[in-house]
Formats: C-alpha cells, structure tokens, sequence
C-alpha cells in the first residue's frame, strides 16, 4: 500500500470532521504483521451523537456522523475489482479482524461503563470496489459482513466526495493530495464530477465518468 492510497483516506475522513491517526510510520514486509500493525489508521467521530443509528454497510458522507469510532485497512489495488474468490484465496485481507488485532483497537478505544451499543468499534475495509454484476456483488458482500466487516469505503467515492468538496480560490498547501486535486480542477482537467457523485450514491453506472480533457 502506498502512502497516497492512505493520505486519500485520511483527507477523506478529516474532511468529514473526524480525528485520525495513523497507527505506524513504517511498512511491514519482511515479516508477519504484528496486532497493531494490522490497523492502517484510528478515526473518531468528536461530533457523534449518543443514541444514534448504526451506520449502514456501504459508507457514503450521510452515513458517517453514525461512526463514532472505527478502525479502517486500506487495501489500495487499483488494477482489479474485489470478488469473492479474492476473499477466499487472500485471507490476509481481513486480518485486521483478527481476535488480537481487535483486542488492541478495544485498548485504543477504552469504553466507558455505559457505553451505548451502537457507538461500538466499527471495522472498516477501504478498496477499490465491488463487482457489479449479481450475483458477485452480493456475494461479495455477504462474505464480508460474515468475515466481521462492518462498512466498506471505496476509493471512487472517497475521491468524488473530495473532489466536490475542493474549492479553486483556496490553496491547500498543507495537503499534497488536496492540492493537487485542486490543480486538477483549476486547470479544467477533471469534468462532471457532480453527475458522478450522483451516480456512486445512487448505485447505478454512471451517465458520465470523471475524464481527463483534452
């Protein structure tokens, strides 16, 4: 995973007012991840509200003031699209859920005595994104609810959130990746990005894809 698959996720949620830390500075490779080192990032929700729904599966702006506290994996493959064969030959995409990985979130995220049900950890699984022919996408999804997934962010949506979000007239010096999508849209070269966002929430394909222009 590269830093930039991250940095988007946590603008993402920063933009969307929460706290968040990243759990480690350094990438695992030449041996098997430690609990901790299995969480990519730590996002609490200041602004969550006791008594509030649990948020649904799939992770839209609407649904996050319903996170109160989450851990999320990143999984940044960007050539290919999460399938249910995937998931049963890369069991090492949901070892974040293993019991001792959640065991050390629970220690991060020490719960009060009258801790409300439906402010409970969420574990989130961020990845490209998910077939869309049925009934792959369904069981896609049911696999991963049964894996212990409780929500899942994709990239494209992550990306237009930001996207509409981002305004020209500022310079967001303090971000390389909100800066250079502001570049990108000040120099006219991401199109229909709203009529996009529509299209992702909805669940239908979309009428226009965001293009470079010519």
């Amino acid at each position: 995973m590269s830093a930039i698959d991250e940095g988007i996720v946590r603008e993402y949620f920063e933009q969307n007012g929460f706290l968040v830390r990243q759990a480690r500075k350094y990438q695992v490779s030449a041996r098997r991840k430690v609990a901790e080192e299995e969480i990519d990032l730590i996002v609490y929700n200041p602004t969550w509200e006791r008594g509030a729904r649990k948020p649904d599966f799939f992770l839209f702006p609407s649904e996050l003031p319903f996170v109160r506290k989450a851990i999320v994996a990143v999984k940044g493959w960007h050539t290919g699209v999460f399938t249910p064969t995937m998931l049963k030959s890369s069991p090492d995409i949901l070892s974040f859920l293993q019991k001792n990985v959640l065991k050390e979130a629970e220690r991060l995220f020490p719960p009060g005595a009258d801790e409300d049900p439906a402010g409970a950890l969420t574990k989130i699984l961020v990845l490209p994104s998910l077939p869309t022919a049925e009934p792959f996408r369904s069981q896609s999804v049911e696999l991963l609810k049964q894996s212990g997934v409780d929500a899942i962010l994709s990239f494209r949506a992550m990306l237009l959130d930001l996207l509409d979000k981002i305004e020209i007239n500022q310079n967001y010096s303090k971000s390389d990746t909100l800066q250079v999508m502001r570049l990108l849209k000040n120099y006219d070269l991401l199109k229909d990005t709203q009529l996009d966002l529509l299209s992702e929430r909805s669940g239908a394909a979309p009428a226009r894809r965001v293009r470079v222009a010519p």
